[in-house]
């Protein structure tokens, strides 16, 4: 399969070459030429997850070796994952959780970024690059660290990570700053996330940075979901999840399901879209968002904006202005030319407006609603109470917009972080004293609810801090040159 840039320009490119590009060169993600058709009684007779993985991205990456694919998805999720891989927790009447954060780094981002460095360095084998690749990741929050933990080490390597300051939560900022590992490193930017995120692209889009780099025998690529190798494995937990209601009973084979996805920029959705487009019986897609509502708003009206005030949120993952990964939903809705046009207008007016009859076709699959911190918390108080279930608060986004979404079919929640990354936020949302220590209310949280804490998140308070340096989102180019 061959993959095109959601802007039109250039050649199309294998799926090696695209995960080893990240961006494309005129600016634009890498898309599937087309979408493979799955039979679902197979997908659904795949015996484990390692399996239904390789099943998946046998179909989009078909210059891999099949046999290195079966065999890395094997190592990946038969190793690095604790409590199964994702399992799937009743939470109510027709309600359910998708827990994709038993994975090292305690969030849904482990699916792929234990997976992707793998895959980009059979990409470099295979295509014969003996450059090293540099690669620049933006982070709301737990993309940092789970693309430090993939690539720490990995040769033919670096990795620099850029996360705002005073944007994440305290645990996961100490996952971040205590990363080992010889070709990490990790910058706090001066704003927010979109500011890190817009600071990485222009890297990405500078020519002569490409160019300096190039004589030093270094290529750029990205971590985040701009690449298409994020975006892949993300397809996957969609079949899991709707083959545990099956093999439950919830459903039978070939009925619908919706799934409510706490949203910032856009490409855990968006791999529900693309599960949907090959076959698998989704109903309602429900974009969640948080009080930073860009979303909402674009489904609601048409009109992207921008430029609208940033809020610092309980739910730090989605505290995202720019939701880069819409750029590919456009694309598959309306084509290049008016994706150019759009692009274009967001860059130079911070905001654009998508034509009545497109719209039309976006909202035939997608839902928004959005929910502030108050609301974000009495549902994780609710949901503790009357279920006994406990989540994080972007968890608790999704599970208020599915609530008032919630229709006939089996509603799946995509729980995307472990509670116990933001322990003060989860403990004041259940009325429990407050302890000023980020390890003691985790402790705190542990004993109230009746479950440890994962390792991974307990061990952070011995660890040193290896990386305690602020800059200016102008900065970055001068890091990654070294300036």
């Amino acid at each position: 399969m061959q993959f095109k840039t959601t802007r039109g320009e250039g050649q199309p490119v294998s799926a090696a070459r695209a995960i080893c590009l990240g961006l494309a060169g005129d600016g634009g993600l890498f898309v599937p030429e087309q979408f493979p058709s799955v039979d679902l009684k197979e997908a659904l007779g795949q015996p484990d997850y390692p399996a239904l993985a390789a099943f998946i991205l046998e179909k989009f990456l078909t210059d891999y070796d099949p046999a290195f694919l079966r065999e890395t998805v094997r190592q990946v999720y038969g190793e690095a994952f604790g409590e199964g891989t994702a399992p799937l927790r009743k939470a109510g009447d027709g309600m359910y959780s998708l827990e994709l954060w038993h994975g090292p780094t305690c969030a849904f981002k482990d699916f792929a970024l234990q997976l992707m460095p793998r895959l980009l360095v059979e990409a470099k084998r295979m295509l014969g690059d003996t450059t090293t690749t540099a690669i620049l990741v933006a982070t709301s929050g737990d993309t940092g660290k789970a693309a430090l933990a993939g690539y720490c080490d990995v040769p033919g390597v670096t990795i620099t990570v850029f996360y705002p300051s005073h944007g994440t939560s305290e645990v996961q900022r100490l996952q971040m700053t205590t990363q080992q590992g010889e070709n990490v490193a990790v910058y706090a930017v001066q704003g927010n996330f979109d500011d890190a995120q817009t600071g990485v692209k222009r890297v990405f889009g500078d020519a002569d940075v490409a160019k300096q780099l190039a004589e030093r025998g270094v290529q750029l690529s990205s971590a985040n979901s701009i690449n298409w190798g994020r975006l892949v494995p993300q397809i996957v937990y969609y079949f899991h999840a709707y083959s545990q209601l099956v093999r439950s009973g919830a459903l039978k084979a070939g009925e619908k399901a919706d799934f409510c996805v706490p949203t910032g920029n856009f490409g855990d959705i968006l791999a529900g879209w693309y599960a949907k487009q090959m076959g698998l019986p989704v109903g309602r897609l429900i974009c969640a968002s948080n009080k930073n509502d860009v979303l909402t708003e674009f489904f609601a009206t048409g009109v992207y904006n921008a430029r609208r005030p940033f809020y610092r949120t309980t739910s730090p993952s989605m505290d995202i202005l720019v939701s880069s990964n819409l750029e590919r939903l456009l694309y598959h809705m309306a084509g290049p030319e008016k994706v150019k046009g759009w692009m274009k207008q967001l860059f130079e007016t911070g905001s654009y407006e998508v034509e009545p009859e497109v719209m039309e076709r976006i909202c035939a699959d997608f839902s928004a609603a959005c929910a502030d911190d108050a609301t974000a918390s009495a549902q994780i108080r609710s949901l503790f109470e009357k279920e006994g279930y406990l989540c994080d608060p972007h968890t608790a986004v999704a599970f208020s917009a599915a609530v008032r979404n919630k229709g006939e079919a089996p509603m799946v929640v995509l729980s995307t972080a472990s509670p116990f990354k933001f322990p003060k936020d989860v403990l004041a949302a259940l009325g429990q004293p407050l302890p000023e220590d980020e390890f003691e209310a985790m402790a705190a949280l542990a004993q109230y609810a009746g479950q440890p804490a994962p390792q991974a998140l307990a061990v952070l308070r011995s660890l040193p801090e290896r990386f305690d340096k602020t800059i200016r989102p102008e900065s970055l180019r001068d890091v990654v040159l070294g300036e």
